[in-house]
């Protein structure tokens, strides 16, 4: 395989991922200081082949915070204590936000209240008030 298969028809070349192993956040024991386990994949979304025009449109007019300006998406992996784990996460979740975008959201359709749904609307304003009108004083009497 020539590069990462995002789904069926559409692949990122290897090329166009850069990985750099990091030092992870957090806690960690005595390895945290000395061994970089946490995984920094840089993938450049213009490269992705077999993407049609509209899905294309769709990954670049996302909004996220990991998207750069220029089309790179920058993922941090350091969920495991384990290189490779993470190296595999960071590829698995990038192929998941690509994905995403491969299909057109479905359009919302516009409906209206139903008949029965006004009636229990006013009614339970109705009742409410009727509560409200009981609370009140009816003035003093000297």
């Amino acid at each position: 395989m020539d590069g990462l298969e995002i789904a069926e028809g559409v692949l990122l070349p290897w090329s166009a991922l850069t990985e750099r192993a990091v030092r992870s956040p957090g806690p960690g024991g005595q390895n945290v200081n000395k061994v970089a386990t946490a995984i920094e994949l840089r993938a450049d979304l213009g490269a992705l082949e077999g993407l049609s025009e509209a899905a294309r449109l769709r990954l670049q007019q996302a909004r996220d915070r990991r998207l750069l300006d220029d089309g790179t998406m920058v993922i941090q992996a350091h969920r495991y204590r384990s290189t490779e784990r993470n190296r595999a996460d960071a590829r698995l979740r990038l192929a998941s936000f690509v994905r995403r975008f491969l299909t057109a959201p479905k359009p919302r359709v516009a409906t209206r209240p139903t008949q029965g749904s006004k009636r229990r609307r006013l009614e339970s304003k109705r009742a409410r008030g009727q509560i409200k009108k009981l609370r009140q004083s009816k003035g003093d009497i000297d």
